[in-house]
């Protein structure tokens, strides 16, 4: 049978854990258990619906793929401004450097649309029509670059998220978006309860590993041995009947 020690800060965590939850059914106390003394804090990778052991995990991966950003080569014109310091977004043609911003055109998308596919520099092409291909940004030291005024263009080295496309001044920017907006904490506990998304494999294989009744057998036998979880030791003794 497994052995587990509760540690003084582990009893700590669970004597808060139980008061918090009122009647914990044991499964979740086991997991909150397994969470504390592993130091698991789960992610979910929201664009691939999987949740992962960590945040890191998620990270190595997703640069491993070449899927967290890829360095890319930005011309900036010098034309008639088209962006200016209310701006929040604009969108780029990778050609030529035209912009257009989300409060200098009353529709910014459709027009980006409509440049790049009668650019004459945008050779790109895809059953013989031109690739309408261009950058998104809401990186506000991005949309600096055309808000000053320029005599002649030049061509700057930016990053783009390889998840979003969203064009980024800095690797450090585009790891800020993507922790923002595709990674969500959730607790240990409740990753084995839920349906809605799968497990990374590795991480399932873990969680089925702990899932085996002697460790859960343990587990209860010294939870036993403290008289602060004794009513719910009880509980789960009788539920189990």
């Amino acid at each position: 049978m497994a052995d587990f020690v509760i540690t003084k800060a582990l009893k700590d965590s669970l004597v808060s854990f139980v008061k918090k939850h009122k009647k914990p059914d044991l499964l979740m106390t086991y997991f909150f258990f397994l969470e504390k003394k592993h130091s698991i804090h789960p992610f979910l990778f929201i664009r691939e619906k999987t949740i992962y052991q960590s945040k890191q995990e998620i990270l190595k991966k997703t640069e491993e793929e070449g899927k967290l950003w890829r360095e890319t080569k930005v011309k900036i014109q010098p034309v008639t401004p088209a962006v200016n310091e209310k701006t929040t977004k604009i969108y780029i043609c990778p050609f030529t450097g035209k912009v257009f911003g989300n409060n200098t055109h009353p529709d910014p998308q459709d027009a980006i649309y409509d440049w790049v596919a009668k650019c004459p520099e945008n050779k790109e092409r895809l059953g013989g029509v031109r690739v309408k291909r261009f950058f998104v940004s809401e990186d506000f030291e991005v949309i600096k670059n055309y808000i000053q005024k320029r005599k002649k263009s030049i061509t700057k080295t930016m990053f783009s998220s390889g998840i979003t496309g969203k064009l980024f001044s800095n690797k450090e920017a585009v790891l800020k978006d993507f922790e923002k907006n595709q990674l969500k904490g959730i607790a240990f506990s409740e990753v084995p309860r839920q349906n809605r998304f799968q497990i990374e494999t590795h991480f399932l294989e873990f969680i089925e590993k702990q899932l085996d009744e002697p460790k859960i057998n343990a587990f209860v036998e010294a939870m036993s041995s403290h008289e602060e979880f004794s009513a719910h030791v009880k509980r789960w003794i009788e539920e189990d009947k």
